[in-house]
């Protein structure tokens, strides 16, 4: 049987779902990324951005939390939003008319994968796994 891994304890960054919510996961994400020696961080900023900004528009209530650790896989970097919401994100088609619903798409080009881990007691975990 393989061996179990778990996620390190990372210190959490707990945001309201604001407007400013976006900005603040960037500058955490940007500290993150600086502490473990990772020289780019322009994709995670952008994925952490669409990640946190869904939660807030989508949810728009209760807390967002962010964490952002090493992936025991090599060499990626796990990138986590929660929210307290059941409903699951998803890919939205191509619409040339649409003022939005084009992040996930731009966001699954970007990343070596994501998903979300919905949760037993209340909310998911959208996540997306970045090379470094």
């Amino acid at each position: 049987m393989p061996a179990v891994t778990f996620a390190p304890e990372v210190a959490p960054l707990v945001l309201d779902p604001s407007d400013e919510a976006p900005a603040k996961a960037r500058r955490y994400l940007a500290d993150r990324f600086r502490e473990l020696g990772h020289a780019d961080d322009y994709i995670g900023r952008l994925v952490v951005t669409e990640l946190v900004t869904n939660s807030y528009k989508h949810v728009g209530t209760g807390h967002i939390v962010v964490r952002i650790f090493p992936d025991a896989r090599e060499p990626f970097t796990v990138i986590e939003v929660w929210d307290e919401s059941n409903a699951l994100p998803r890919v939205q088609r191509e619409n040339d008319d649409a003022e939005s619903g084009r992040g996930l798409l731009l966001m699954e080009q970007l990343v070596h994968d994501w998903g979300v881990r919905p949760l037993n007691e209340e909310g998911k975990i959208t996540w997306a796994r970045c090379a470094r």
